[in-house]
């Protein structure tokens, strides 16, 4: 079995030192911590998206956005990036499955929704 998900995100806290707001994992409480000018571009890929490895992925880009939303100052930001990416990669990866960054996901979600 993977790699619990609270396993994850705690692991990753330990190793990049990330100490603020995390933010759950699911499409309310991500949108919820968005700016509210990101609530568009989500909404239209959300309903572009199936269940499945493309809405796994979808989850993971937008919970690090909403991660990134949350932050204080750009030095967070930064924190806050980094933290998300090895959380996602620990859950991934202990999965068996293929590991992206950030911006990668980016890149497969605007070429899905486009």
């Amino acid at each position: 079995m993977g790699l619990d998900w609270a396993d994850a995100v705690e692991q990753a806290g330990e190793a990049t030192g990330y100490a603020g707001e995390v933010v759950p994992r699911a499409v309310e409480p991500i949108r919820a911590h968005l700016r509210a000018g990101r609530h568009r571009e989500f909404d239209l890929e959300l309903g572009a998206l199936s269940q499945g490895g493309a809405f796994e992925a979808f989850l993971d880009h937008w919970w690090t956005q909403a991660l990134a939303d949350t932050a204080l100052d750009a030095d967070a930001r930064e924190l806050a990036v980094e933290f998300a990416d090895l959380a996602i990669a620990l859950r991934v990866r202990s999965e068996g499955g293929p590991t992206y960054t950030s911006a990668e996901v980016e890149q497969m979600l605007t070429r899905m929704v486009s």
